[in-house]
């Protein structure tokens, strides 16, 4: 009260009795406020600064862009139990929020003469086993020096970025080196799905021949309909939104050094995920192996 406020102020010049009446306030009200004013922070009070502090850090430790359940799940994570309302309410007291997504561009371009392929997915987007249902998909990124494509490989059951390419062009290579990416790193199991859209990089015989021989299968979605690839828009979108719209790169190499930050270290390692279970899909992965090669622990260990 402000009343209360000018009082205290002018303490040591007038007298409290004096003041109150002319201002209109009762005594007692006064010094009652004054030794609450003066009180030590309660604990719960103190537990409320604290966990202000916290969501503050995890808010800025992931870029900026977590929104309210995403930070209650990081706190979960960490063996913190509150509710979405208090870190509703601290975050809106912190003045930070989550980042809100853009509309996007569809960049498809079918191939005149591209094959007829299945559709193996059916936009069946969780499969149970990791490795053996990929989606692909191509981006453009702006930079100082004009455009950077960047292809994906994207495990449907962790969500996760196993395989990527950058480059200044969209041929055929530039998914046959992100899809390459993924197959060396162990990532595709034999007769795998990997699908995507009707583009001419993914209906091409040359992408055809690198598919068979990883030993994987290949799927496509129909021309212009995101749904049938949602996984792979969905990445896109949260690149852009979370982190590409926020920054400008003068160069193509410095692009393509913020695009494996983003997916080595933040995407694939420390963005939890909804459809996960407010896991990373690192996480996620890595149990999957662990449970299906338990003897390489053993053997490490040995």
């Amino acid at each position: 009260m402000r009343k209360y406020e000018l009082i205290e102020h002018e303490e040591g010049q007038h007298a409290v009795t004096f003041m109150c009446r002319l201002l209109k306030v009762h005594r007692a009200g006064f010094y009652a406020w004054k030794q609450r004013r003066h009180a030590p922070p309660g604990a719960r009070k103190i537990r409320r600064q604290e966990l202000s502090d916290l969501i503050g850090k995890i808010w800025i430790d992931h870029q900026k862009i977590l929104g309210v359940r995403r930070i209650h799940a990081e706190l979960a994570a960490q063996g913190i139990t509150v509710s979405l309302w208090l870190v509703w309410q601290l975050m809106r007291e912190l003045g930070v929020q989550g980042i809100q997504p853009r509309a996007t561009k569809r960049t498809t371009i079918p191939a005149p003469d591209a094959s007829v392929r299945r559709d193996f997915i059916g936009r069946r987007f969780t499969p149970p086993v990791p490795t053996t249902c990929l989606v692909g998909d191509i981006t453009y990124l702006k930079t100082g020096e004009g455009w950077l494509y960047l292809a994906t490989v994207i495990d449907l059951t962790t969500r996760m970025v196993v395989g990527w390419q950058t480059a200044p062009h969209m041929r055929t290579s530039l998914v046959v080196d992100a899809l390459t990416m993924a197959h060396r790193a162990g990532y595709t199991a034999g007769n795998a799905i990997f699908h995507s859209d009707k583009g001419a990089q993914y209906t091409s015989a040359e992408f055809a021949d690198a598919a068979r021989l990883m030993d994987l299968r290949l799927s496509v979605g129909r021309t212009g309909v995101c749904w049938d690839n949602a996984v792979a828009e969905s990445f896109f979108a949260s690149l852009k939104n979370e982190h590409w719209h926020h920054h400008h790169y003068a160069t193509r190499a410095r692009a393509r050094l913020a695009v494996a930050e983003y997916i080595e270290v933040f995407y694939n390692r420390k963005r939890r995920h909804s459809t996960l279970g407010y896991r990373t899909p690192m996480s996620v992965m890595q149990a999957f192996f662990d449970r299906s090669y338990p003897q390489a622990d053993e053997t490490a260990a040995a």
